[in-house]
């Protein structure tokens, strides 16, 4: 386990840029953490340092979004609205395992169904206003 302070969001997508460098392109990456704690933010600098600088924001309405020519596959789901694995099966999860990278938002909706081997990233509120606790597990 390896604890992060971010304090801004350029800190986070830094944070971010580090893990991403580690990985070697066929990874799930689920994400943890409310509302409003960064989670898009940390997706954003994760996929500036596989290749992708442009075009990278939560895919809350279309599910998943993917992102070709960089250095890997990024398939980046907002898990939001999956309820059940009826939900998680119509995302077409489980035809992207094996074929990139997952960036997974609101992973807890997904639990169950997270692959054991799954990096686990946990993004909380700090002391202040732009201070977040980030966990990777």
């Amino acid at each position: 386990m390896m604890q992060y302070i971010s304090h801004s969001l350029e800190d986070t997508e830094r944070i971010a840029r580090d893990i991403a460098s580690t990985l070697k392109g066929d990874e799930v990456v689920a994400m943890f953490g409310g509302l409003g704690v960064g989670k898009t933010t940390f997706t954003r600098g994760f996929c500036s340092q596989l290749g992708f600088d442009n075009g990278v924001h939560s895919p809350t309405f279309a599910i998943v979004n993917e992102y070709q020519g960089g250095k890997f596959p990024i398939y980046h789901f907002d898990m939001y609205r999956v309820m059940d694995e009826d939900d998680l099966y119509s995302t077409g999860f489980y035809d992207y395992l094996g074929k990139g990278i997952l960036i997974i938002e609101w992973s807890e909706n997904i639990i169950d169904y997270i692959p054991s081997d799954a990096i686990r990233i946990e993004i909380s509120r700090g002391e202040d206003e732009n201070t977040r606790i980030i966990t990777r597990k």
